[in-house]
């Protein structure tokens, strides 16, 4: 104990620590007795002070309306120069699902998420409060970056380093575009190319595609508070139908209701929809 104890092994597991005493004629037991001793002194944890550092989750968030959290990330989208990438800027609100913002660009930086942000923020007319979500990449802590958040007061929120199931929305939409048939099965011609590509992607995604989250209302429609009398439709159309037809139905008609609450990140066993933006 001693031994294991000591500032120079005190954060090395057993496995590593046998091997160095080995090498120098020096032999006190083997792997499995140091681990069963240690397991006995209850001590089977980081006994130096370099613990592994906790990361929390991140704050959990509630959206009741479109524009009160956006979240947003970066995808590598292949170039025709073999090693090269083209860079995809994407925010989209959890609440609608709507895409609010994008740009493409050849390089990852700060600068250019900072005037995508402006511009988006600027055309969805957003006041002071929203807050963005994303991960700890260098383009969303950057200076330029930050002064832009706080300078549009918007609030920013970050995901735990290296953990992508908490900015969920951002990585389902980045599935949901890359599965397109039409994506380029190698790479797109140009930069002017991949530019046009999106585009036409993000008019289906916000105004064609019927989303399943959202009960197969668009994004679009979801976004200008459509979708209520699209659902009041559907079930007055449904109910109709039963009146006339009532030996082909058992109980009530389907519920077309939506989500008033969206949740990004909510704590365990918070119910919310939170989980696939497809």
């Amino acid at each position: 104990m001693k031994v294991v104890n000591s500032p120079e092994f005190r954060d090395l597991p057993p496995s590593q620590i046998v091997p160095i005493l080995l090498d120098r004629d020096q032999y006190y037991a083997s792997e499995s007795t140091i681990y069963r001793i240690l397991r006995q002194e209850k001590m089977m944890t980081h006994r130096g002070k370099r613990r592994p550092r906790s990361r929390r989750r991140p704050k959990a968030l509630v959206a009741t309306a479109p524009n009160q959290i956006w979240t947003w990330d970066i995808t590598y989208l292949p170039s025709a120069v073999r090693g090269k990438y083209h860079y995809l800027y994407m925010i989209v609100d959890i609440f609608s699902r709507k895409i609010v913002g994008w740009a493409i660009h050849d390089e990852e930086s700060s600068a250019h998420a900072a005037r995508l942000i402006a511009r988006a923020h600027k055309a969805e007319g957003v006041k002071a409060g929203l807050v963005l979500h994303s991960d700890n990449g260098s383009p969303m802590k950057g200076g330029t970056m930050l002064a832009k958040l706080q300078d549009l007061g918007v609030i920013p929120s970050f995901s735990r380093p290296s953990v992508s199931n908490d900015n969920p929305f951002s990585e389902s939409l980045f599935r949901t575009l890359k599965y397109r048939p039409d994506f380029p099965d190698t790479s797109f011609s140009s930069l002017s190319d991949a530019q046009r590509w999106v585009r036409l992607f993000v008019r289906w995604y916000n105004g064609t595609h019927r989303h399943s989250a959202l009960k197969f209302v668009t994004p679009n429609q979801r976004h200008a508070g459509l979708d209520t009398k699209i659902m009041e439709q559907r079930k007055a159309v449904l109910e109709r139908t039963k009146e006339n037809n009532t030996a082909r139905w058992r109980g009530s008609v389907r519920n077309w209701d939506l989500p008033d609450k969206v949740y990004l990140n909510p704590l365990k066993g918070k119910e919310g929809d939170h989980a696939d933006v497809a």
